[in-house]
């Protein structure tokens, strides 16, 4: 598991290198009080996931994720500084190897205003939709762990 100060890069291998990136799983609870999960598009392949992105030197994994969250889903809120749990994915694009460390993110409103506003698409989704609709393997496992954890299904 990554740690609060994650390395950006975690080793050089001969095929690519294994990159430290933070991650966001924001939520917020409806009208009806059911849980949903804010899912942001990939620019590359439009597939549904966390908003998440690189961790800067000297930058802890939880402020990460607060930037990125902000930079690509517009949202605010309080994000939890402790890891909630971490999972590895490839792009096609890329022969490196990315580590994400994910931290729960409350979710309290969206700004009007954001960088990548007009360059993702944002959704928001029940915690079962979620599951289906997670890119990555890895997320849909913190996913499920996260709807046991509340308990909303």
């Amino acid at each position: 598991m990554l740690n609060e100060n994650a390395q950006t890069e975690l080793t050089k291998t001969g095929s690519g290198r294994d990159v430290a990136q933070a991650g966001a799983l924001c939520y917020r609870r409806n009208e009806n009080g059911r849980v949903e999960i804010l899912f942001v598009g990939s620019r590359r392949n439009g597939r549904w996931g966390i908003p998440k992105g690189r961790v800067e030197s000297g930058e802890a994994s939880s402020a990460a994720a607060l930037r990125e969250a902000f930079e690509e889903a517009g949202v605010v809120g309080v994000v939890d500084e402790a890891v909630f749990g971490t999972f590895s994915y490839r792009k096609d694009t890329s022969p490196n190897q990315y580590h994400v460390a994910v931290h729960l993110f409350k979710v309290s409103r969206i700004a009007d205003k954001f960088p990548e506003k007009h360059v993702r698409k944002t959704r928001w989704f029940p915690v079962e939709t979620a599951l289906r609709e997670a890119a990555q393997p890895g997320l849909r496992m913190l996913l499920a762990s996260f709807r046991s954890m509340i308990g909303d299904r």
